[in-house]
This record gives structure tokens, sequence and C-alpha cells, in this order.
């Protein structure tokens, strides 16, 4: 045996940190619930980081106030996979992967969200427990998508997990062979698919979801383009591309409306986020600054300004805002959608240096209680989607109609 196999064979052989120890260093106890069925799986820790990392997962739990998971063997039969909106999984810190734009992966446990720190207390990877969790799930998946009057197919499953069967190409993939599919997966409970031709019929179908009073999932529908999925990318003169473009202002009018749960008061007031139209159909977000506090100011296509009193004093493109050099914002730290804090309140002139989308006259139009409220694009004959159907706009722009002309 040489010098460096002894040296080995030594250090293998020098005390572990037993468990208590551990524990204790961390201000912990033995007697937490669950641990005793879990603490093999410490002992069979052979390395002293190995035993300092399994200890820190189980402190990571309790400062989280998570429980400690039942032991892998008796978990591993009933893990399986969920996909939800990625601001979501920004916002509640378990593991998660992203998927695709908007998107996010994670994997549960009944009816939690499976942490990191599980994946250390089971000492296993997370790939191949979303791995196992996607054979769970494929096994869930016997039966046909059904056909829908409109055209569309319909999941059969309505288990809660339908829209997590968009990780398994092979359930949908067959639909439509030869043509490029469209899917959404406006419910957890509810994946359609459709190919090209009937993309509006899609359309109809996420509308019909939003109608129905199910959570939202994500609104914007997702193209297949060869053997990748994304949200589609339908730019104008699609005839799909207003419906589209509004669906994606939706979900991030849910993210925004979400945040502003978890905000710091003491930084100021988020700024609403609304929808409107140009009168050639083209959908976009709208945020209000009020005077008088720090806004925390989201990323809009539109800012309209409202003096202290409530005055309108017009509608201005965002991204035209860095023209007010005087004004700097500071970002929020905050998951999800970026914000930025001003403290400021721009003077009419530097107001004047943006662009104009709307002025203080037609912005007060859209005050009129006998204004009429816009209309998003149509996705088909007879179809509207309303352009607040995910968040209303502020009390004081509703049944407003916008009718301004945009460059477009």
């Amino acid at each position: 045996m040489g010098f460096l196999d002894r040296f080995r064979s030594r250090a293998d052989e020098a005390p572990l940190p037993d468990l208590a120890t551990l524990l204790e260093a961390r201000g912990l106890t033995p007697d937490l619930p669950g641990l005793d069925a879990l603490a093999p799986g410490f002992e069979a820790h052979r390395k002293a980081e190995e035993r300092e990392a399994w200890v820190d997962a189980v402190s990571k739990c309790q400062a989280l106030g998570i429980p400690l998971p039942e032991p892998w063997i008796d978990a591993q039969d009933h893990v399986l996979p969920e996909l939800v909106p990625a601001w979501l999984a920004e916002r509640e810190g378990r593991w998660s992967r992203g998927f695709i734009e908007g998107l996010s992966q994670r994997i549960r446990l009944g009816e939690v969200v499976v942490p990191a720190a599980w994946l250390t207390l089971w000492d296993q990877s997370a790939d191949d427990v979303l791995e196992l969790a996607l054979d769970h799930l494929r096994h869930r998946s016997e039966g046909s998508f059904e056909r829908l009057p409109s055209g569309a197919y319909r999941s059969p499953w309505r288990d809660g997990l339908d829209a997590a069967r968009l990780l398994l190409p092979e359930v949908w993939q067959g639909l439509f062979k030869g043509q490029h599919p469209f899917l959404a997966i406006p419910a957890a409970d509810t994946l359609l698919a459709v190919p090209q031709i009937l993309l509006p019929k899609l359309m109809d179908e996420v509308a019909c979801s939003l109608k129905s009073g199910a959570k939202p999932l994500q609104l914007a529908v997702i193209e297949r383009i060869g053997d990748q999925l994304m949200t589609a990318r339908l730019q104008d003169p699609h005839p799909m591309s207003a419906p589209q473009r509004e669906l994606k202002h939706m979900d991030l009018i849910e993210a925004l409306r979400v945040q502003e749960q978890d905000l710091d008061a003491a930084l100021g007031l988020p700024a609403s986020v609304s929808m409107v139209k140009t009168s050639q159909g083209k959908p976009l977000t709208m945020a209000l600054w009020t005077e008088g506090a720090p806004v925390l100011l989201p990323e809009a296509d539109l800012i309209a300004f409202s003096g202290k009193n409530g005055e309108p004093l017009g509608i201005f493109a965002r991204q035209t805002l860095p023209r007010i050099h005087e004004l700097r914002g500071e970002a929020v730290a905050i998951w999800g959608p970026r914000r930025v804090r001003y403290e400021g309140f721009p003077t009419p002139e530097q107001i004047s240096r943006l662009e104009r989308f709307a002025t203080a006259e037609q912005m007060k139009a859209l005050q009129s209680p006998s204004g009429n409220r816009p209309e998003a694009p149509k996705a088909g004959p007879g179809v509207p989607f309303k352009a607040q159907g995910a968040a209303p706009l502020p009390r004081h722009l509703q049944g407003a109609g916008l009718g301004v002309q945009d460059s477009e």
C-alpha cells in the first residue's frame, strides 16, 4: 500500500461529526418531526462536508417553515412534475428549472412543491427525480385527446396535471402529423392543441377557459417548431398577432398584480397597469404614474401621467422616458417583472420631451363614464377578447375607450 493510500485510509477513519453535534451548532434539536426516519441517510455519508451539507438542508427547511420529507424509499413512487409561470417559481423559491419563456418546471410530492433541500436529504439529483416524476406522469397519460366542437383538441385527464403533459411530447405530438402545431395551457387541468389553420379556434378556447373562472396558468399560446417549443412569436401582419400580444399582456398583468402584494409599502406606490388599444387594434400596456408619492414603475408600453388631484396630463411612450435625464430611477429588488422606483415627478416641460400617445384631453375622455370600453382584437368571428380579462383597468379608466391612432 502506497503512502497516499495509507493517508486516505487514515482520513477515512477520522471521527465524523455526529448528527446531534451538527444540529446543536445550528440551534436545532434531534427531536424534529420526521428526522428519525431520515437519519439513516445522514449516517450513510462518510465525508464530513457531506454531513454538514445534509444538516444545512435540515436547517434550511426549519428556517423556511418547510416540513422534513418522508424518506426517499417512500417518496419515490409519488413524485410528479408540474408547470408554473416562471414568476411564480421565482416567488415561491422551491426547486425549479426554466422550461420555455415564461414557464418553469417543478416537482411535487402530493400537495407540496419539492424544495432543493429535500433533494439533499434524499441524496438525489434534480435530474433523476424529475425524470422519475415524468415517468410517473407518462404512466398516467393513457387515453386520447377529445375533439371539441371548435375543432381544437383538449386533453382528457382533467387531473390538474394536464398542463404538465406539455413536458411529454409523445402524448400530443402525433395529433397533427406533418402540420405545424400550436398548444395552450390556460389552466393546470387544460392542455389544448390545434394545427396552424385552426389557431383562431385555439384562441377561442383560451378565452373560454378564462371566462370559466379557472385559475390562469399561461394564456399566451405556444408553438412547436421542429423539436423546439416556444411562446408563439406571431408578428404583424399575422392575423393573430394582436390576440397573442394581448394574451401575453394579460400574463404580465397577472404577475404584476400578485407582485404588488409583496412590495414594501415604504418604497412607494406600485403603478397600476391596464391595457388599451390603438384604433388599429394593437393592444398596449399602460402604467399610471400619479404625482404626490414615489412610484414603482413597471416596464409597460405607455405611461399615463396624473396630477395630485387626479387631473390627466397625457399618455406617453415609456421607452422615451430616458429623455427626462433629471429623473433617475432605482431598480426594485423583487421577484418577477422588473420595476423601477422614482421619487420625483416630472415637470410639464420634462413631460413634453416624451413621445406623446394621447393628449390630456384625450386621457380625460377616457375617464368619462360615457366613454366606450376598448375591445381587444378578436380571435375569430364572434369571439371577443376583453383587454381587461385578467386584471381590470384602474377605476378611473373603466368603461373608457382610446381610439388614438398609432404610428403603425
